[in-house]
């Protein structure tokens, strides 16, 4: 069996979408009207692209037939494992080997929750 691996491209970021009511496990709550819209929805990030590409500028400069140099990426501020809130419509709903996702980009998330391991 081959094994497949989930490669996403520039700022896109994969989410697996809370699909519970009312209170999140990060004590998020979403009131019914906004639910009932699905303007919004929550869930955890599962994986991220490398970020922004940004232009090399010694690119310019070299011949067209020059091999050209590494991709260079601004990250992204999201990171796997985090909890968000994001803009529904702007995700594409998908399913990898059984599982429902959601590929959004990352401008259509409103808000993140990181957790710290931290132990009192």
């Amino acid at each position: 069996m081959i094994k497949k691996d989930l490669i996403l491209v520039g700022d896109k970021v994969l989410i697996e979408p809370d699909e519970g009511e009312g209170r999140t496990d990060a004590g998020l709550y979403l009131p019914q009207n906004v639910k009932e819209k699905e303007k919004i929805q929550t869930g955890k990030i599962v994986k991220t692209g490398p970020g922004y590409p940004v232009p090399d500028p010694t690119a310019l400069e070299q011949e067209p037939w020059a091999k050209a140099a590494i991709d260079k990426y601004f990250p992204l501020q999201a990171q796997e494992e985090d909890y968000c809130i994001f803009l529904r419509d702007q995700g594409v709903e998908i399913e990898f080997e059984k599982k429902h996702y959601i590929v959004i980009p990352h401008s259509a998330i409103l808000v993140l929750i990181r957790g710290s391991n931290t132990e009192d």
